[in-house]
């Protein structure tokens, strides 16, 4: 009866310790997520106010915390970006991309490519983003712009031609009427150019209130 009873006992302190356990881990991981969301609100608000230094040490705490963490890598390589750092955007966005693939990251390393007169690469990580997500103008603009570069102008006009499918505006209209007048395509330039003419039209006069004349009896 005893050894059942010092069985139970020692059970009952195994249990009670797994729980305190658990809540202990439970307690750390919420501590933590609260940390990484301190500094994360830091990192955004000394980036807009261009407080460069101030941003890239909350980011590199972050990955010190979490060094997996693929959205600081992305943030910090759009910080070196704007301070015109390439080598160490590329580094950064190279890891988020190796860590979680998306297309902003991979977008992100293409355009640092394309500034760095890097067009192969920058191609590539395009490319990459386009299989990713391939509904936003944007990517296909900056595509086309690296095909330019390569002397690619079929698959130019085609990336153009899509972004101005997804999104018929004044931007994407006038960069592939460009093309097209670059080109010598003048029947194509000419049908392109009555759409934007449309777009840009500007609205007519308001038209003037009548109101009633004041008749004094």
């Amino acid at each position: 009866m005893l050894e059942l009873f010092v069985i139970a006992a020692f059970g009952l302190l195994a249990y009670r310790s797994a729980v305190i356990e658990n809540e202990e881990q439970t307690t750390g991981t919420i501590k933590v997520g609260e940390r990484i969301g301190k500094l994360w609100d830091i990192a955004h608000l000394s980036m807009r106010e261009n407080r460069f230094l101030r941003a890239e040490k909350a980011l590199l705490t972050i990955l010190k915390i979490d060094e997996k963490n693929a959205a600081a890598y992305n943030r910090l390589g759009i910080l070196y970006a704007k301070q015109k750092e390439y080598r160490d955007a590329i580094d950064c966005f190279e890891i988020a991309s190796s860590i979680e693939a998306t297309p902003s990251s991979l977008h992100n390393l293409g355009l640092i490519y394309f500034e760095t007169e890097n067009y192969e690469k920058a191609a590539v990580a395009f490319e990459q983003a386009l299989k990713l997500e391939d509904g936003l103008a944007a990517r296909h603009v900056a595509y086309a712009k690296v095909q330019e570069k390569l002397g690619n102008l079929r698959l130019m006009f085609e990336h153009l031609e899509k972004a101005a499918e997804l999104e018929p505006n004044r931007e994407t209209y006038s960069l592939l009427l460009k093309a097209y007048q670059t080109a010598g395509r003048a029947a194509e330039a000419d049908l392109l150019q009555e759409k934007l003419d449309k777009l840009i039209m500007p609205a007519g006069r308001r038209k003037r209130i009548l109101r009633p004349r004041r008749v004094v009896v």
